[in-house]
């Protein structure tokens, strides 16, 4: 049995924190205008995606290499010199010293996550999961459009801005290196997303979207079923997932034997620096 250590936090961490790498390398080689970028310091990643995108931010401080002042202090500069609020996503099983740091440089915590992870076994897999007329299948090059196109119409009635941010995210994330992503068909008809990110042994779920009226019809289980399947073939022998705590994400997770691996939480420090 795998438990939740500071080893297993190392492990699950590189591999959110590459999928992130990897889009935003993914990003530059479709729009080379894009001024995103990463890069590493003291073990972690630094990420710049954009003012305002959700992937401009830090992950894995505190757990791979110390982190003082002087550390900090690099890591704000990253952020500063891009006119970007500074927001680290700090897992509870970071260095705790590095953490009493954070409040007397005046960063405040603003979102909370549970990183859950699965062990996998090898598992033979099935290149379509069928259920009557719901079927489940890794998608072509080709269907990348439709495949982010499906994923935003399933954030559209809730919001339809975020519904525009996923379309454009989902064409780039669909396309970077370790990407797998899977569709969900009803009938023939695209009705639901699932991504997936395999990093080593580690595969990250991701990218679940069901559009609204293709909810209630067990696509997203076909989905979770179908790619824990290809990543335990391609020799993962880890699942990793994130999920708002408390939420109906988490339970779903936890049914389909999921385990709190730890906690992340988001510090911010807005602009300017001093």
């Amino acid at each position: 049995m795998i438990f939740s250590d500071k080893h297993l936090a190392q492990r699950l961490e590189q591999a959110e924190a590459q999928a992130n790498a990897n889009f935003i390398e993914a990003r530059c080689r479709l729009m080379p205008e894009s001024e995103a970028t990463w890069t590493k310091l003291a073990g972690a990643y630094l990420l710049f995606d954009g003012v305002g995108s959700p992937l401009t931010q830090s992950f894995g401080l505190g757990l791979f290499d110390e982190v003082g002042p002087a550390e900090l202090e690099q890591v704000e500069q990253f952020f500063a010199q891009r006119h970007t609020p500074v927001c680290l996503e700090i897992s509870s099983l970071a260095d705790a010293s590095f953490l009493a740091l954070l409040p007397t440089r005046g960063y405040r915590p603003i979102e909370y996550t549970s990183v859950l992870y699965r062990e996998l076994s090898p598992l033979p897999h099935p290149t379509t999961v069928q259920s009557g007329p719901l079927t489940t299948r890794r998608i072509t090059a080709a269907e990348v459009p439709v495949w982010a196109h499906t994923s935003a119409e399933g954030w559209r009635p809730e919001s339809p801005d975020l519904g525009d941010f996923v379309l454009a995210y989902g064409q780039i994330s669909a396309s970077s290196d370790g990407a797998e992503p899977f569709l969900a068909e009803l009938n023939g008809h695209p009705i639901a997303t699932g991504g997936l990110f395999v990093h080593q042994d580690v595969a990250l779920l991701m990218g679940a979207s069901t559009i609204a009226t293709g909810r209630r019809q067990g696509a997203q289980s076909a989905l979770l079923e179908a790619r824990l399947c290809f990543a335990a073939a391609k020799g993962c022998t880890l699942a990793m997932m994130g999920a708002l705590p408390g939420s109906q994400s988490q339970r779903n997770a936890e049914k389909n034997g999921f385990r709190i691996a730890y906690t992340r939480l988001k510090w911010q420090l807005e602009l300017p620096l001093k």
